[in-house]
């Protein structure tokens, strides 16, 4: 099963407050023994919402504003995508992360195909693989 770990926003990671180089060579060598377990797929930071912007789907046209945005526990910092057998083992690896003062998490399982049932027509399913493959070409 693959799934998000989202890396929730702190008032530090919204100033643009960049981590130690203590912390960053931590997270190193997290990163590495979960890239060497076979779990790890991908892994950013992201930048403070100031320079960010959210859409929102509403009326005729999309609505747009620009950021910042206020510190709320729906802001994202950063992510990993993971392949795990669970979410206890998800739990596990996260539980490794080397996180301190408060920091959170939140691990979301990643939707598969085959969760979508008959809804996901041999056309659609074929579509997804052609799309797959043409991503992991990059």
């Amino acid at each position: 099963m693959r799934c998000m770990v989202i890396v929730k926003a702190s008032k530090d990671t919204e100033a643009g407050v960049m981590p130690s180089a203590e912390l960053l060579t931590a997270m190193g060598k997290f990163n590495e023994a979960m890239a060497k377990a076979g779990v790890m797929l991908a892994g950013e930071g992201l930048h403070p919402t100031s320079k960010g912007a959210r859409i929102k789907y509403s009326g005729k046209a999309p609505g747009v504003s620009h950021g910042p945005f206020a510190v709320t526990n729906d802001l994202v910092a950063g992510f990993w995508l993971i392949q795990v057998k669970s979410l206890d083992e998800a739990i596990d690896w996260m539980k490794r992360a080397p996180f301190v003062g408060g920091a959170e998490i939140e691990i979301r399982q990643v939707f598969d195909a085959e969760d979508f049932g008959e809804a996901l027509t041999p056309e659609l399913r074929e579509q997804e693989q052609r799309l797959r493959a043409q991503v992991g070409q990059k």
